[in-house]
């Protein structure tokens, strides 16, 4: 490798814009989840007050946020063969985020995922407020970046040890039925160990760069897995490389960019901040197969059309509405909090 000195420094002739439409899109989705959660809330107010609310069809988006039973839904399919009747917008939303993560790396944590988005708006302010956000010491990282598999594991494991008729039980009884209203009581009559559980996370959030995407997210740990087979990652040119290293300083996964050829980790999001950031035209870049450059606006095209063609799959096919007659929402849902889980 040429000595840093020696090397040229080739400027992008146009600016770099990824960011700028990456965080369109996160902007795009969180809109969507907020709408989501607004029409969920309207839904069960109106069977709560007995229909003296304002009347709301339940969004089957809601279902992206209970990923148990959309994994339940998942092994039934693929164990019987059968479309769920119950939940299946869930597992159809499952299926588009790991084709996305499958073929843009772990892109459903850069681009999509409202949680993720909202954690790098706190990171982005503990560093704009103390100028600098706070690395943990390899070791712990390591260790603590293990705690996310082991709980996607656990959850592999609860799930994989029921048979289908036992799921079938499980999504059809009382608290299947209405597990997302019991998901929407959570927050809505927090108790104070939630309380404290979540301004710990946000904290943490704000000095530790997606503390909770790093370590404790099952959902992200099972993206990162589906990533290992995609067809693209980020690449290095050696030849134009300058060897700055603001690549890896501005990772938001701690990745050693500017120490590697190709970029393989399961913590690699596909944000692009490491491109972005380069300062030496054509020396990072996505690449998919051939050395074949991938820009942004592919990326964000990629994942739209990815999203929207599995959830219009799923409507043409009458597999995304979860269909029960208003008697069951009106018996069950101002009951939602007594009905236990089932052992």
């Amino acid at each position: 490798m040429m000595p840093a000195t020696r090397k040229k420094l080739l400027k992008r002739a146009l600016p770099d814009r990824s960011q700028a439409l990456r965080r369109g899109v996160q902007l795009a989705f969180l809109l969507l989840n907020v709408w989501i959660c607004a029409q969920f809330y309207l839904f069960v107010r109106y069977y709560e007050t007995g229909g003296a609310g304002i009347h709301a069809t339940r969004p089957p988006g809601v279902e992206g946020w209970l990923p148990i039973a959309s994994l339940m839904n998942l092994k039934v399919l693929l164990a019987s063969g059968r479309m769920p009747a119950l939940h299946p917008a869930g597992m159809f939303l499952l299926l588009a985020f790991l084709a996305i993560s499958w073929i843009f790396r772990k892109s459903f944590c850069g681009w999509l995922c409202p949680i993720g988005t909202i954690s790098e708006y706190l990171w982005r302010l503990g560093r704009q407020t103390f100028g600098r956000n706070f690395r943990l010491p390899r070791k712990l990282d390591i260790g603590l970046r293990s705690l996310k598999y082991l709980l996607l594991a656990l959850f592999f494991y609860a799930v994989g040890s029921m048979s289908v008729p036992a799921i079938h039980a499980f999504l059809e009884g009382p608290y299947g039925v209405v597990d997302d209203v019991k998901m929407l009581n959570f927050f809505r009559f927090l108790g104070l160990t939630g309380g404290i559980v979540l301004a710990l996370l946000a904290v943490a959030s704000v000095f530790v760069q997606n503390f909770w995407c790093r370590f404790l997210c099952p959902y992200g740990a099972l993206m990162g897995l589906a990533s290992l087979a995609s067809p693209v990652r980020i690449r290095r040119d050696t030849s134009l490389c300058i060897d700055c290293g603001k690549c890896t300083k501005s990772c938001p996964s701690a990745l050693p960019v500017d120490r590697l050829i190709s970029i393989a980790s399961v913590e690699c999001t596909g944000c692009l901040q490491c491109v972005a950031s380069c300062p030496a035209a054509g020396a990072l870049f996505l690449s998919a197969p051939r050395r074949r450059r991938v820009p942004a606006w592919a990326v964000a095209a990629g994942i739209a059309g990815l999203f929207l063609g599995v959830t219009t799959y799923a409507r043409l096919t009458h597999n995304w509405r979860t269909d029960l007659p208003e008697r069951v929402y009106f018996e069950l849902i101002p009951h939602a909090n007594e009905f236990e889980h089932p052992r």
